[in-house]
C-alpha cells in the first residue's frame, strides 16, 4: 500500500506532483489493475503527452463498448487551469479507493469514467510559488496558460490549440453523459469552502436544467456538506463590491460550463476557495466529486434518458426552421435575495493606491444579497436546412469536425437558393482577446441563387449538435467562427478607385440614372456628414458601379432554404 500513497500525501499535504511523477502514477492503475486503461489525447504544444485514465469495471475501454454497456459515461477533467490544481491530487485519492482499497469499487457498477490527469501539460510545468498571487499553496503551482500563451477555457469554440482539439476529439467519440471540471477561484474571502456552478438557463435543454437543478445539486450540497465542507452556488461579482449583488446569468460557450449546454450535457464546474490551504482545497474537491459520482451512479438511467431525450428533442424543435433558436443571452435587473457567508472586513486608505483597500478581519458574518439570476434571449434565428461552406474553408471544416458535427460534401455543381448575410455594420474590439481580434455584427438577409461546385461543405441542422452547429455558424452568434476574427479579411476592401478616374465616371452615372441623382441630392440635404465628406461621397457612387466588389462585406457561409439530397 506504501506504494500507492500521493506526493501530496507525503508532503504533508502541500505538494502537488510535477508532470513525470503524475502520470506514472495515473499509469500506474493501469498497470496494475485491470479495471483501468492509460491512453494517449494527443500531444501539447512542447510536446507532452495529454493523456486520459479509462476506468471501468467491465472491460469497456473503448467508446464503442462503453456505449453498448448502457452505463453512464462521465468525464472529469483536471488542469485546465494548471495553477488550480487540487482536482488532480483529489482525483488520485479518488481513484485508489476505488481500484485498489476497493471501498467505492461499486461506483463502478453502472459508470464508465474518464479522468483527465492534467489537460494543461505546459502551463502545468511552468511551475513556480509565484503564479497565484491569491492562492495558497501548493507549495509550488502552475501557470493558467498554454505555451501558447492561450486560456483553455476560452478555446472550446475556436478550438485554436492541441489541448483544445485533443479534448474535443476525445469528447466527440466518448459523447460523455456528465462533464466535471475542476477548478480554483479568486475573488474575496469568505466562510465557503467549495463552490459549485450548472448551467440552468435558457442556453440548455429545459428537462436538463430541471433535473440538475432540483434533484443532482440539492444531493451533492447536502453530502458536501455532512462531509464537513461549506458550499454555495458559484460566486461572479456584479459589480466591484459584494453589496451590490452576485450574478448567475447563461455562460457562453466558449467556457466549459456553456459549451458543455450546446451538447445538451450537464457540466458540474467545481471551484474551491484560493484562501483555504490547498489541503483544504483537495479534499473538498474529493468529496463533491465522490458525491456527484454516487448520485450518478444510483440515477444513470434517468441521467441518459433525459440526455436522449435532449439530443432528440433539440433537432425536433429547430431543425425544421419553425421554431427559432436562442442565439444569445443577458442578465436582467430581476434578483432574489440570498443570506451569504461572508467576512467582516474594513477599509483602510492606502497610500499606494490612493483609494481604500479592504482588510478582512476573519469574523463570520451573514450577509443579505441581491443575486440577478434571471436571462432574457437577445437574439433569436430560425435555423436553415443547411449551412453551405465552400471548399476553400477547409479550415473551418477541420474545426466544427472536432465538435462531433457530421459533414457532407456536393458530389456535382448545384444552382441552389441560398440565404447570405450582408454585414451592415461591424464593430472590432479594441484589443486583441485570447489572441484573436474579435469582431461583433449586425447582418441582413439576402435570398439569391447561386451555382456552387461539386466538393462544396454541406452542413445539414438535422443532427445532434444541431445548438453546436448554430452557434459556431450563426454570425451574430456570441462565439462563432467570425465573432472569433476567423472571416475579419471579407470585412476589409481589397480594390479602390482613384478619384480622377471615379469623379468622371460619377458624373456619367448621374446623367444617366434620375433615380440615382435625386437619392444623391437628398443624401446631400439630409446628411450633414456625408455631405462634409468627400471621400464618402465618392464612395457612394463607387459601391454603386460595376466596379465594387459584390463580396465586401458578405459573411460567406449560406444558409440553406430548400432540403435537398447531397448523394
Amino acid at each position: 500500500m506504501n506504494e500507492w500513497i500521493t506526493h501530496f500525501e507525503q508532503s504533508g499535504e502541500t505538494e502537488s506532483p510535477a508532470y513525470k511523477e503524475t502520470m506514472e502514477y495515473f499509469k500506474d492503475f493501469a498497470l496494475k489493475t485491470n479495471m483501468a486503461r492509460f491512453i494517449s489525447l494527443g500531444i501539447s504544444s512542447q510536446g507532452r503527452d495529454l493523456n486520459c485514465l479509462i476506468v471501468s469495471k467491465g472491460n469497456h475501454f473503448t467508446p464503442q463498448k462503453a456505449k453498448r454497456s448502457g452505463k453512464a459515461i462521465i468525464l472529469i477533467q483536471n488542469g485546465i487551469h494548471p495553477g488550480e490544481i487540487e482536482g488532480k491530487d483529489a482525483s488520485m485519492l479518488l481513484l485508489r479507493e476505488i481500484l485498489i482499497t476497493q471501498e467505492k469499487k461499486h461506483l463502478l457498477d453502472n459508470l464508465v469514467l474518464l479522468f483527465i490527469p492534467i489537460l494543461n501539460a505546459d502551463g502545468h510545468e511552468r511551475l513556480s510559488p509565484y503564479n497565484r498571487p491569491n492562492q495558497d499553496g501548493p507549495r509550488m503551482m502552475g501557470f493558467r496558460t498554454t505555451a501558447l500563451n492561450l486560456n483553455l477555457n476560452r478555446d472550446y469554440m475556436k478550438a485554436d490549440t492541441p489541448e483544445m482539439r485533443a479534448l474535443l476529439r476525445l469528447f466527440s467519440a466518448w459523447m460523455p453523459d456528465f462533464y466535471i471540471d475542476n477548478h480554483t477561484t479568486n475573488g474575496m474571502d469568505y466562510q465557503y469552502h467549495i463552490t459549485y456552478g450548472m448551467e440552468k438557463h435558457q442556453n440548455i435543454f429545459g428537462a436538463l436544467s430541471k433535473w440538475g437543478q432540483e434533484k443532482f445539486l440539492p444531493y451533492i450540497k447536502t453530502e458536501v456538506e455532512k462531509k464537513g465542507f461549506l458550499s454555495t452556488t458559484y460566486i461572479e461579482l456584479l459589480k466591484k463590491e459584494l453589496e451590490d449583488g452576485i450574478t448567475d446569468w447563461a455562460s457562453r460557450p466558449l467556457y466549459s460550463t456553456g459549451y458543455s449546454a450546446l451538447q445538451n450535457r450537464l457540466l458540474l464546474l467545481i471551484e474551491t476557495h484560493s484562501l483555504k490551504p490547498f489541503s483544504n482545497r483537495v479534499y473538498s474537491t474529493k468529496a463533491m466529486v465522490e458525491s456527484a459520482l454516487e448520485y450518478l451512479n444510483k440515477n444513470f438511467k434517468k441521467l441518459k434518458e433525459i440526455n436522449r431525450k435532449a439530443d432528440r428533442e433539440s433537432v425536433k424543435r429547430y431543425a425544421d426552421g419553425k421554431t427559432s433558436f436562442p442565439l444569445s443571452f443577458a442578465g436582467t435587473d430581476e434578483y432574489e435575495m440570498k443570506k451569504f457567508k461572508g467576512f467582516e472586513y474594513i477599509k483602510e486608505e492606502s497610500e499606494i493606491t490612493g483609494t481604500h483597500i479592504k482588510h478582512y478581519t476573519g469574523r463570520p458574518v451573514v450577509i443579505d444579497l441581491p443575486v440577478y439570476n434571471k436571462v432574457e434571449i437577445t437574439k433569436r434565428v430560425n435555423l436553415p436546412a443547411a449551412y453551405i461552406i465552400p471548399q476553400e474553408f477547409k479550415n473551418i471544416i477541420r474545426r466544427i469536425k472536432l465538435h462531433g458535427v457530421e459533414v457532407e460534401e456536393l458530389n456535382e455543381s448545384r444552382m441552389l437558393t441560398v440565404e447570405k448575410y450582408q454585414i451592415s455594420d461591424y464593430r472590432f474590439a479594441e484589443k486583441p482577446y485570447e489572441g484573436r481580434q474579435r469582431v461583433s455584427v449586425n447582418c441582413e438577409v439576402l435570398t439569391e441563387q447561386l451555382s456552387f461546385p461539386k466538393g462544396t461543405f454541406i452542413i445539414k441542422t438535422k443532427q445532434r449538435g444541431i445548438r453546436i452547429i448554430a452557434n459556431l455558424l450563426e454570425p451574430e452568434a456570441p462565439d462563432s467562427f467570425l465573432s472569433w476574427g476567423f472571416f475579419n479579411a471579407f470585412l476589409e476592401r481589397k480594390e479602390y478607385a482613384e478619384d480622377f478616374v471615379m469623379e468622371p465616371l460619377a458624373q456619367k452615372m448621374l446623367k444617366d440614372n434620375a433615380n440615382l441623382k435625386n437619392e444623391f441630392v437628398k443624401k446631400l440635404k439630409d446628411d450633414e456628414g456625408f455631405r462634409n465628406n468627400p471621400l464618402e461621397r465618392l464612395d457612394y457612387f463607387y459601391r454603386r458601379s460595376n466596379y465594387f466588389d459584390r463580396r465586401e462585406n458578405i459573411y460567406p457561409i449560406f444558409r440553406l432554404i430548400e432540403k435537398i439530397k447531397i448523394t
